[in-house]
């Protein structure tokens, strides 16, 4: 699908925090475009907002909500891992970043890496580390970042 939108438009989008009432604004739908989400109940959703605001800036969820649809369609997160080594540092792990497919190449996803990466550094982090697919390593090296070492995973379910 081809977007038109002028870059103009572009810089209308906001990054903002996610509230609790962006779940009625498709913020479920949009994870299931990145990965496995099962439907979550209002009372699930509000349970882990809470738990996450508790965390304070230590766990970040950002979105982008298109003003028009009132549709959330971007989304990252960013957490704060407090180390021993170098000197007590931080490190931020991004997480959880995606673009409705509807509003892709209108670099929203820059705008998102880029809040959280921005998130990261004004909390003291020393770097921030994020896990992706070998196609979309060109989009974040975009972003700025670049290819160390070799991810692991392990499930439990």
């Amino acid at each position: 699908m081809e977007n038109t939108n002028s870059s103009k438009e572009v810089k209308n989008f906001r990054v903002r925090k996610l509230e609790l009432s962006d779940k009625s604004k498709g913020f479920i739908e949009l994870l299931q475009q990145l990965t496995v989400c099962d439907s979550v109940s209002d009372k699930e959703f509000e349970d882990r907002f809470k738990e996450i605001s508790m965390y304070g800036d230590d766990h970040l969820i950002c979105v982008i909500e298109d003003d028009f649809s009132g549709k959330i369609i971007a989304t990252g997160s960013v957490f704060v891992e407090k180390k021993f080594i170098r000197n007590c540092g931080k490190v931020g792990h991004i997480e959880d970043v995606v673009v409705d497919g509807s509003a892709r190449g209108m670099e929203l996803g820059k705008k998102i890496v880029g809040f959280l990466v921005d998130h990261a550094l004004s909390m003291g982090c020393y770097k921030v580390i994020l896990d992706c697919s070998a196609e979309n390593k060109v989009f974040y090296e975009k972003c700025g970042f670049k290819q160390k070492e070799i991810q692991m995973v392990k499930y439990f379910v």
